[in-house]
């Protein structure tokens, strides 16, 4: 039987071990996150989970014994996520060894901690997995979309001022009042909602999992979880989507008024710098009062029940 401090020991092994591995991958991850406005968020989050998971330190240390069957499915785990690593390596695609990060310390967890451990932990694996920059490709299929729908939700709301505006794809031509020339404003990726939409999701799992029902990592279903609080949860990471998309329109709606009114000053610099700040604050207040609303919602459910 192990002691604690054999435990311990255990554990800084294998999490060096780890860090040796993922070196490489790890420190390109850093480097993306420090230049990507998109994926910025991912700088917090290493620091959010050491904090949770030291604040429940009591509960994690507290977790049952690994059957023979949780270690063999641990190591099974961890042989896949190498596998991962060594396809990425060969193919030069830093998402798959990224991702197979996220697998091996999966099964790190389940090999040395069992499925108790890993339910406990489980939120964190999904966090980190939405800090991780997608495939180019994967990400234009998602930004190019969104600008087109962000260029039209903007296009009505500027029309509601009886502006004269012609859309061009995601691009909106304005003339300004008293002149004789248009000005045209591109909705581009980081206008389109998709900048704040990976930081808004991470916000949603977030706000789920520290207003969840249960306190501690060692109750409910996933991380303290139950099954309401998982329900809310993924709700309000899906409603992310039309808060990011929207917000994003009202920007670009405010811009071309403003437009309008002031002229082609009105779409640089400062003005739209603090633009950018007030709506992704008011997409965070809307989800905040989407939790809100979800928490009561779902509480007078259960006490219907």
């Amino acid at each position: 039987m192990q002691t604690k401090s054999s435990n311990a020991l255990t554990w800084l092994l294998v999490a060096a071990s780890a860090a040796v591995l993922y070196w490489a991958t790890l420190a390109k991850l850093g480097v993306d996150w420090w230049n990507d406005e998109n994926y910025s968020h991912g700088l917090l989050v290493p620091f959010i989970i050491a904090f949770v998971l030291w604040t429940n330190r009591k509960d994690l240390a507290g977790a049952m014994p690994v059957s023979r069957f949780g270690e063999l499915f641990g190591l099974a785990v961890i042989a896949f996520g190498i596998l991962m690593l060594a396809l990425g390596v060969l193919g030069s695609e830093l998402f798959t060894q990224r991702v197979s990060f996220v697998v091996v310390t999966a099964g790190i967890v389940l090999y040395l901690g069992g499925r108790h451990l890993f339910q406990m932990s489980g939120i964190f694996f999904a966090l980190f997995a939405l800090t991780i920059p997608l495939p180019q490709i994967v990400f234009n299929k998602i930004a190019l979309p969104l600008q087109f729908t962000a260029s039209k939700i903007a296009v009505w709301g500027i029309r509601l001022f009886d502006v004269p505006t012609v859309r061009k794809g995601n691009v909106i031509d304005i003339l300004p009042a008293g002149a004789m020339q248009t000005i045209s404003l591109e909705v581009v990726e980081a206008c389109s909602g998709i900048r704040s939409l990976m930081t808004l999701i991470a916000i949603a799992l977030l706000l789920g999992f520290f207003t969840r029902t249960k306190s501690k990592l060692s109750d409910g279903f996933i991380s303290g979880m139950t099954a309401a609080d998982l329900a809310r949860t993924g709700i309000l990471m899906l409603l992310s989507v039309p808060v990011a998309v929207l917000t994003n329109a009202v920007r670009v709606s405010s811009t071309g008024w403003f437009t309008y009114l002031y002229g082609i000053r009105a779409s640089e610099g400062t003005w739209h710098e603090l633009s950018g700040l007030v709506m992704y604050l008011f997409a965070l207040a809307i989800l905040i009062c989407l939790n809100l609303a979800m928490q009561k919602g779902f509480d007078r459910r259960s006490v219907a029940e």
